[in-house]
């Protein structure tokens, strides 16, 4: 399962890439806006530094504002041509999907944001969409099971023979990530403290306080 950085924070990027654990990186608007990234320049500009950032052969969603077929394209085309890591965040709409299609026959890689429902998913996959992204912890604030989602699109994909990978979206914590590798998620994407979440265990640092206690005794 790969793990991608949900995060404009470039910090944040340097330091999942210096752990040897980042394969990708996935943005938004409102997350560049945490950042005080504003304005299409230095948006873009951004999105460049993260390219570089995450490197060769890494998937980085950059996401489109509009929401008609025709802006969504331009928008596209625009982030497209940014950088070779660069995937086409598009959302789950009828528009979206024509988009997604659209860029499909361009040989433009899309992610398919804002899904809810199997149904959607098996849509985004029809359009050539190249990952899906299920909101886990949206869904479970409603009251339903968000993992659930995950292990639908899973067997629905495997039946039907899609090639769309499914990245569980709106991770919440280390706990979502090993549920969500378990559910069959080909990726997920998270805040870096999620991910960081998965060193703690308490025995962990039991044994390792007694190994250095053990280590000085034995050393006077």
């Amino acid at each position: 399962m790969l793990f991608f950085v949900d995060t404009a924070n470039l910090d944040h990027i340097r330091e999942a890439a210096e752990l040897g654990i980042l394969d990708g990186v996935t943005t938004n608007p409102s997350l560049m806006a945490k950042e005080g990234i504003t304005g299409e320049k230095e948006v873009l500009k951004h999105y460049r530094q993260i390219c570089e950032i995450v490197g060769k052969d890494r998937d980085v969603s950059a996401e489109v504002i509009s929401i008609d077929f025709k802006g969504m394209v331009a928008e596209g085309k625009i982030l497209a041509e940014l950088h070779e890591n660069i995937v086409v965040k598009v959302p789950m709409t009828r528009e979206g999907v024509k988009a997604i299609a659209h860029f499909t026959e361009e040989g433009i890689k899309t992610n398919c944001t804002l899904v809810f429902s199997a149904g959607q998913a098996i849509l985004a996959a029809k359009a050539g969409a190249s990952y899906v992204s299920p909101f886990i912890g949206r869904i479970d604030d409603t009251g339903w099971d968000g993992m659930k989602l995950i292990k639908d699109i899973f067997e629905i994909y495997g039946t039907a023979g899609f090639e769309t990978a499914i990245l569980a979206a709106s991770i919440r914590n280390p706990l979502h990530i090993i549920q969500a590798a378990k559910a069959g998620a080909d990726v997920v994407t998270c805040p870096l403290s999620a991910i960081l979440g998965l060193f703690n265990h308490p025995l962990t640092d039991i044994g390792l306080e007694k190994f250095l206690a053990d280590y000085n005794k034995a050393n006077g």
